[in-house]
């Protein structure tokens, strides 16, 4: 994985694919509020599939829905079923982490995690996992639904 001069656009020397970097973020599309409660409120009870509704597939697939930006998760959407196919998926797209990822897909997170906002794209610590800012609590896909942690459980968080 390689930026290029410009550093406009992250390339996937495994699949030759071109995914934009979201470095100069979209502002939030005008009704993101209500686009998010309603992503939190479908997902609530919606069971974790891997490569169907994980975290990083359904983290990436709303950040889509409140910036109206790229989809980044057609990456790797559907192509795995299992943790490990997440991880060899992970690994042919050049990444050694999810934080690795988020960085090639979005830049650099916020400066001090405990300052993300409500709508930004979060990676927690433990276990580490992808998920959304609420406020003062996160959501993650969980194995039954979403599960919620507080704020400071956060790594890193990236603005939209």
């Amino acid at each position: 994985m390689y930026l290029n001069t410009q550093r406009d656009r992250v390339v996937n020397k495994a699949a030759d694919l071109a995914v934009p970097v979201s470095k100069d973020t979209r502002l939030k599309i005008s009704n993101w509020e209500q686009n998010l409660a309603a992503a939190i409120m479908a997902a609530r009870d919606k069971p974790f599939i891997w490569g169907q509704h994980d975290c990083a597939i359904w983290t990436f697939d709303l950040r889509r829905a409140l910036t109206d930006g790229p989809d980044h998760a057609r990456l790797w959407r559907g192509k795995y079923k299992t943790a490990l196919g997440a991880e060899r998926m992970m690994r042919r797209l050049g990444w050694s982490s999810y934080e690795a990822g988020a960085r090639a897909l979005l830049g650099e997170p916020r400066a001090y995690p405990l300052l993300a906002q409500r709508g930004d794209l979060v990676l927690g610590a433990a276990p580490e996992a992808f998920g959304i800012c609420l406020g003062a609590k996160v959501a993650f896909a969980g194995p039954k639904g979403l599960t919620f942690a507080p704020i400071a459980t956060l790594r890193l968080a990236w603005e939209p």
